[in-house]
C-alpha cells in the first residue's frame, strides 16, 4: 500500500503541468491568478477540516512567524508563480523535468550555507543532473538555446524555488505537524499573491470551466498528492518514498506528449533520463547515509 500511495502522489503531481497549461492556455487565465487561486483554494479547503478536527494543532508561536512568512513568500508564492511561467515558456514536459533538479539545489544550498559535505556519490549525481540539464536546454544548438533560454531558466528557477519549499518544510515540521505547516504556508502564500491580482482576472477565474480546473488544482496535485505522500511516508522509509516519487517527471512527460501533443527530442529525452538518474542516486545516497 505504501508503494501505491507513493505512485498515486506522483501521478497527481504529474497533472500539475497539465492543469497549468489548460488554465493559462485554453482558458486564458493569467499565471499570477492561477498561482493565487492554487494557494487560496487549497487553504480554504484545508482550513475547515483542521478547525473541526485538529484546532489545537493550529497554535503558532510568535518566534516562528518569520519562518512561515518566508515559507509563504518564497516556498509557496515564489514557487507557484515561477513554475506556472515555466510551463508557459518551456512546455509541460521540459518544465516538469527541470523541476526535479530541486533535490540537487537542496544539496548545493546545504553545502554553501549549512556546511554539509558533498560525498563522491553526491558529486556524481550532481554531474549527471547538470549534464542532463545541458541536453534538455539543447546546448548543442545555439539557435535553440536562444529560442528556449527563458523557458529553461524558468524551469531551473522552479527547481530552485521548490528546493526552498523543501528546506522550509524540513525546518517547519521539526516544530509543527505537516498539515499545520501546509495550513500556514498556503495562507501566507495566498496573502502575498493577493495584491498582485486584478479584479478582471479574478472574475474570469471564478467562471465555469476555469473554476472547475482551479478546484482540481487544489484538490489534486496540491492537497491530494500531499495526503497520499503522507500516507506513503507512514509505510515506507523516506528515501524509498522519494525515489518512487521520481515517477512524477516520467508521468509528466508522458502526459505532455500524449495529452498536450508536445514534442521532445531524443537528446532531451536522454537529458531527462540523466536528471532522473541523478535524483534517484541522490535519494539512495541519503537513505544509506548514517545520521
Amino acid at each position: 500500500m505504501g508503494y501505491l500511495f507513493a505512485v498515486g502522489a506522483a501521478g497527481l503531481w504529474a497533472t500539475l503541468g497539465l492543469l497549468y497549461g489548460e488554465l493559462t492556455g485554453e482558458l486564458g487565465i493569467g499565471p499570477l491568478t492561477v498561482a493565487f487561486f492554487r494557494a487560496a483554494l487549497s487553504f480554504l479547503i484545508l482550513a475547515p477540516a483542521l478547525l473541526l478536527r485538529a484546532r489545537g494543532s493550529l497554535r503558532l508561536r510568535g518566534r516562528d512567524l518569520p519562518l512561515f512568512l518566508a515559507f509563504g513568500l518564497f516556498g509557496i508564492a515564489g514557487f507557484y508563480v515561477v513554475y506556472v511561467y515555466a510551463v508557459m515558456y518551456a512546455g509541460m514536459a521540459i518544465a516538469v523535468v527541470l523541476l526535479y533538479t530541486a533535490p540537487l539545489w537542496v544539496v548545493l544550498i546545504s553545502w554553501r550555507f549549512l556546511g554539509e559535505r558533498i560525498r563522491k556519490e553526491t558529486a556524481i549525481a550532481l554531474a549527471l543532473a547538470m549534464g542532463g540539464c545541458a541536453l534538455v536546454a539543447q546546448v548543442y544548438d545555439p539557435g535553440l538555446v536562444r529560442l528556449n533560454g527563458m523557458g529553461v531558466l524558468l524551469g531551473l528557477g522552479a527547481g530552485l524555488s521548490y528546493a526552498l519549499y523543501t528546506v522550509f518544510t524540513k525546518a517547519a515540521v521539526r516544530r509543527y505537524r505537516p498539515w499545520t505547516v501546509m495550513f500556514y504556508s498556503l495562507g501566507f502564500g495566498a496573502l502575498f499573491l493577493l495584491p498582485l491580482q486584478s479584479p478582471e482576472e479574478v472574475a474570469a477565474a471564478l467562471q465555469g470551466e476555469a473554476l472547475v480546473r482551479l478546484l482540481l488544482l487544489a484538490l489534486g496535485p496540491t492537497l491530494g498528492a500531499a495526503f497520499l505522500y503522507a500516507l506513503a511516508l507512514q509505510r515506507l522509509p523516506a528515501g524509498v518514498a522519494s525515489t518512487v516519487a521520481t515517477l512524477e517527471p516520467v508521468m509528466g512527460v508522458l502526459l505532455a506528449v500524449t495529452v498536450r501533443g508536445e514534442r521532445i527530442s531524443f537528446p532531451q529525452m536522454i537529458g531527462a533520463g540523466l536528471i532522473i538518474t541523478g535524483v534517484v542516486l541522490l535519494s539512495l545516497v541519503r537513505e544509506n547515509t548514517p545520521p
